[in-house]
């Protein structure tokens, strides 16, 4: 069990997500990751949005906590700086991780419950909000 910290990036009725392909299946999560000793979720959400997506983020608010595999806290979050798509984190570097494919992308915000976004607890907070 790992406690993680991730952010929910909205801009122009889309929102930041990473498509995971792995193990024959193909899935969106939210950018985030684990809590490095001595950090805070939030500072994880920060450091892990950068590795992922290559862009800076001002934590706005705490928009829910999920229980799975230890607390996963998400941050409403916006961009301040870097460049989308950029990320240079262990996952799009390691060529020996074997954890399959990430790609940061875009997503309108009424595609997410037709596909398999993760956690959904956080895909029906965002439904039926005007962000």
């Amino acid at each position: 069990m790992r406690n993680r910290g991730s952010s929910i990036i909205i801009e122009n009725n889309k929102v930041a997500l990473i498509k995971r392909v792995r193990d024959g299946q193909t899935y969106y999560v939210f950018p985030g990751g684990g809590i490095e000793s001595g950090e805070t979720a939030e500072q994880a959400a920060i450091r892990e949005t950068f590795e992922e997506l290559g862009v800076i983020i001002k934590v706005k608010r705490n928009l829910g906590t999920i229980t799975y595999n230890g607390l996963q806290v998400y941050f409403l979050a916006e961009i301040v700086g870097g460049k989308f798509g950029s990320g240079q984190g262990e996952e799009f570097t390691s060529q020996s991780r074997n954890r399959g494919t990430y790609e940061p992308l875009w997503m309108e915000l009424d595609e997410l419950e037709s596909l398999d976004v993760r956690p959904v607890e956080i895909v029906k907070e965002l439904r039926g909000r005007n962000w």
